[in-house]
This record gives structure tokens, sequence and C-alpha cells, in this order.
């Protein structure tokens, strides 16, 4: 068995944390890349005070740059 469960989570949550992330850290990812960051803060909140949770975010959001994921977050 290579994984412990299967954490389904919708799109449009996925959209929201790859916007957060890039937003509020810097870290351009997509929509895969914000859907599993919202399950690692799920996996977070669930774990032992002093868990260490690794999230590896599994690719760009260089080839979302032309889509609705980046929309209103302005190049500086």
């Amino acid at each position: 068995r290579y994984y412990d469960e299967v954490v389904p989570i919708p799109g449009p949550e996925g959209i929201k944390w790859a916007k957060a992330l890039a937003q509020q850290e810097g870290i351009f990812t997509g929509i895969s890349g914000g859907a599993t960051f919202a399950v690692a803060r799920q996996i977070a909140g669930k774990a032992p005070a002093g868990s260490v949770i690794l999230c590896m975010l599994p690719d760009t959001g260089e080839r979302y740059m032309s889509t609705p994921l980046f929309d209103g977050i302005e190049a500086e």
C-alpha cells in the first residue's frame, strides 16, 4: 500500500489555496498544488502538537497564467 487515505478536494478549494499561496507566500503553484495544500492544512489540524507535516506541491503555476486561476493577481 502506497498511501494512507484519499482526501477529495473540490476544484474551487484548490483554486482558492493556489491563489492564497501566490498572494501571501509567493509560492506559484497550480490547482493540484492548492488542493495538496488544502489537505495538508486538514491533516495539520488533526495532528498532535509538534507534528511535522510535509506538503509537496506537484505542479507549477506557469501553465495557468492565461487561465482564470490567476485573474485579479497583479504582477509586480
